[in-house]
């Protein structure tokens, strides 16, 4: 597992998490949204991702926008990505539970693919709001409190 601030990762590494991220929401999803929004050169940007030799095999990114979208969640997960031929082997959880060892005390915010909510559920986050389409898919926003713990609120 490789965790990377914008600042830090070097430009094979971002290249192989573009690359994934591009094989698997345009190739595979056909998601016609903007992929590239320069959102993963900003300062605050920490990427999270597992390699492969030169390929990542999954990924997510933590951006921080200045003012909350939901409630008081400054810290959005975006991006989950694991690529088809590794799927089911628990990557994404990884990448979920590192990145709760930096980002669990904070409120974050992600917005999911209905199908794959589940997942995210099992680390503590709990959809709000109805379902909606984002590039031709049904997503859920989901919402993860900063006291959460083990399973409980505090």
């Amino acid at each position: 597992m490789i965790v990377r601030r914008s600042n830090e990762i070097s430009t094979a590494e971002l290249y192989a998490v573009l690359k994934l991220r591009t094989d698997v929401f345009l190739l595979e999803q056909h998601v016609d949204e903007e992929e590239l929004d320069w959102r993963d050169l900003e300062p605050t940007t920490v990427h999270y991702f597992i390699l492969d030799g030169r390929d990542a095999i999954a990924c997510l990114r933590v951006l921080v926008d200045e003012t909350p979208e939901h409630r008081d969640a400054r810290h959005i997960v975006g991006r989950v990505v694991v690529s088809s031929d590794h799927r089911g082997k628990g990557l994404a959880h990884a990448l979920f539970e590192r990145m709760l060892e930096d980002f669990g005390g904070e409120p974050l915010l992600l917005h999911a693919q209905e199908y794959i909510a589940p997942l995210y559920a099992s680390h503590g986050f709990v959809a709000f709001g109805d379902v909606y389409e984002e590039a031709g898919i049904p997503h859920l926003s989901m919402y993860r409190d900063g006291g959460y713990r083990d399973g409980e609120v505090r």
